[in-house]
């Protein structure tokens, strides 16, 4: 049966926004994983849940899973996949911390340890929006973020996407709020910080809103 208007709409919404958001990885995402890339190929296991993950998230192609299957042992398997993820667009490093989260949760905080200290040549991430390093190291509160969910527009969700959430979720978001934006906005900011628990700083959550070039301005006594 033909689905409905609305639900055709959606759907080709979310097509539009797929092939969007395929650009480039943030280089601080790139410079951690090459950074990390032979710790990495000796930590995890990547056969099981982490390729599958990815490949449901749209992240890796059938034949970039075929292709790293391939591969003779684990670490090569590990090491191609690395060489793969940074081509595939800014929602790829989100969605590998994701994939880390039920066997190699010890791996996936590293990871983000590392994204915390982590500065590419020329770029302060936070340094622009003037907010006390106490702040930054904190976890937003439900207050906080409803006041910045009150305040994004149409970039939601690419900052959403840049923290990790699917397009699954962005669309379960939709759904279970379709009169208000800001309840859209709020729920997925709420089911990232639920995911990534204490990793949920404000610090990592202005990175994303600057990848998404959402003005400082915007953030006017958000964390206050």
């Amino acid at each position: 049966m033909v689905g409905s208007f609305h639900e055709i709409n959606v759907c080709r919404h979310y097509v539009r926004l797929g092939s969007y958001f395929m650009t480039t990885m943030d280089p601080r995402h790139k410079e951690i994983l090459r950074k990390n890339r032979l710790d990495l190929s000796k930590q995890i296991l990547i056969d099981d849940t982490i390729v599958q993950f990815l490949y449901q998230e749209n992240i890796l192609t059938e034949s970039q899973v075929d292709e790293i299957q391939s591969q003779i042992s684990n670490k090569k398997k590990t090491l191609r996949l690395l060489d793969i993820l940074p081509t595939r667009g800014p929602r790829a490093f989100g969605t590998f911390l994701n994939s880390l989260e039920e066997e190699f949760t010890w791996v996936r905080d590293e990871l983000l340890q590392n994204l915390e200290q982590t500065n590419v040549p020329g770029q302060s991430p936070t340094d622009k929006w003037n907010i006390p390093e106490v702040t930054l190291q904190a976890v937003p509160s439900d207050r906080q973020l409803s006041r910045l969910a009150s305040r994004l527009g149409s970039e939601w969700e690419s900052v959403l996407l840049d923290l990790g959430l699917s397009m699954g979720a962005l669309y379960r978001c939709r759904a279970d709020h379709p009169l208000s934006l800001h309840g859209q906005v709020l729920a997925g900011l709420i089911q990232w910080r639920q995911r990534q628990g204490r990793s949920a700083t404000v610090r990592r959550l202005l990175q994303s809103l600057q990848s998404a070039d959402v003005h400082p301005s915007t953030l006017d006594e958000v964390f206050q």
